[in-house]
């Protein structure tokens, strides 16, 4: 069971993920208390082995294990360096239907990683998830890789006083003597690393009337933030609507957003839910960027999602772009005007990016977001506006919860074009040089 890369890992992170099985369900039922930072979870996994397995592994970080279980039968596991590695007792054939359950205890904290910590975080009074790229081992066993996407049903019995926010559809809340479980399913392909989690003392909000088809939309606030986010967010179901005329219908169940009651330095998206700090609300929409930047990530990152992390400009670069979308459309600056702005920032910073494949030490530098929108400008501007946007919601909607790379895009684009984009996405895509500022022609 030694040796660190299994083949056909990430290559940015091989020690996270097992690509010889596939997870298509995490049921987790969590017991949290927010005091002593404290968590008891059991997890059971239905999967399928794509191979013959004598052994495989999930992700864990350094908790106390109670009880393996593969198939109901105990299984020689060793959990060391953050991977349960797991022999089942009789080895599974390729093609093999299996559960994993798995008993585990502790306090969660982040894990640690490039970024500084990453994944489950106490906070002052209470607790959230914000995972990208490798943090969900913080709370639970999982095959921790982007392209291994399940269904989740999450079980969450905490102190009354708290409420538990995850995405997906809220199915139970019930309070017995001073405790509540909630229950929530999110029956979309979900990754592990977009499973989001708030615990903490907040009202909820109805964001505007779905009305009949529309997507159903709450926010869950500290009750002192209530009347400058009012104003920060009134607009999000207008970009709701902008989004899915621009890149389709909405592709899950339902909507949130979290307000944690700290300052967050990020925003940070998960499944059918965003994660906003304190720092976030000002009364001023000054972070409504921000707020078209986490919706679009519901497209483009969480349904439309990427085979591993050399292909992340998928995620970024379509939300950046979403950004200025949002702020043509809302009365704002152009997309010409902001991609004139991150053209010039980008001319005097160093051009060593290949944004294909940007390594692992800047997959989330800036000039990857910015180089990302322009991109998709400069295919605008080649494309034309009206095979740039159905080009845009086709791939939206073909690959609706669906896995994608930078070659899927780039064969896509093709067949929108009237003229060859080969050289284009070459020197845009694979080259580090910053090439020229491309240019809506001008309506006459």
């Amino acid at each position: 069971m030694s040796g660190q890369q299994t083949p056909g890992s990430d290559p940015y992170f091989p020690a996270n993920g097992d690509p010889r099985y596939h997870v298509h369900r995490y049921e987790l039922a969590l017991d949290y208390r927010p005091g002593p930072n404290r968590l008891a979870g059991t997890a059971r996994l239905s999967a399928i082995a794509g191979r013959p397995l004598t052994e495989f592994h999930l992700n864990l970080a350094e908790f106390r294990i109670g009880r393996v279980a593969v198939d109901g039968r105990a299984p020689h596991y060793v959990h060391r360096g953050g991977k349960l590695r797991i022999r089942p007792a009789k080895p599974l054939p390729a093609g093999a239907a299996f559960t994993v359950e798995v008993h585990w205890s502790g306090n969660p904290k982040p894990v640690r990683s490039p970024w500084g910590g990453l994944g489950w975080e106490e906070l002052t009074d209470g607790a959230l998830v914000a995972s990208q790229p490798v943090g969900a081992p913080s709370w639970f066993p999982c095959n921790d890789r982007p392209a291994d996407k399940a269904a989740y049903q999450i079980s969450v019995n905490t102190p009354s006083a708290y409420t538990v926010v995850a995405g997906g559809r809220l199915l139970t809340r019930t309070t017995k003597a001073s405790t509540t479980t909630w229950v929530y399913e999110q029956t979309a392909p979900t990754s592990s690393y977009l499973v989001g989690l708030a615990v903490g003392t907040y009202q909820m909000v109805l964001l505007g009337d779905p009305g009949l088809g529309g997507v159903p939309q709450t926010a869950h606030v500290p009750p002192h933030l209530l009347p400058g986010f009012s104003r920060d967010f009134a607009r999000q179901p207008v970009m709701m609507r902008v989004f899915e005329e621009l890149f389709g219908p909405y592709p899950f169940g339902e909507y949130a957003v979290v307000i944690a009651d700290e300052e967050l330095d990020v925003p940070v998206e998960a499944q059918g839910l965003s994660l906003f700090g304190t720092n976030h609300v000002d009364g001023a929409r000054g972070s409504e960027r921000l707020i078209a930047h986490e919706l679009a990530h519901q497209w483009f990152g969480n349904s439309v999602t990427i085979a591993d992390w050399r292909h992340i400009w998928l995620n970024e670069g379509f939300a950046k772009y979403a950004e200025w979308l949002w702020s043509e459309h809302s009365g704002g600056r152009s997309a010409q005007e902001l991609a004139v702005a991150a053209h010039r920032l980008l001319s005097v910073r160093p051009q060593d990016l290949r944004l294909a494949d940007p390594g692992r030490k800047l997959m989330f530098d800036d000039r990857l977001y910015q180089r990302g929108g322009l991109v998709l400008h400069a295919l605008r501007c080649a494309l034309g506006d009206a095979a740039f946007f159905v080009m845009l919601r086709d791939w939206a909607t073909a690959h609706r919860h669906g896995v994608v790379t930078t070659a899927a895009f780039t064969a896509h684009v093709g067949r929108y074009a009237t003229e060859p984009v080969d050289d284009l996405l070459r020197a845009w895509l694979y080259e580090p040089g910053l090439p020229e500022l491309p240019r809506l022609p001008v309506a006459g």
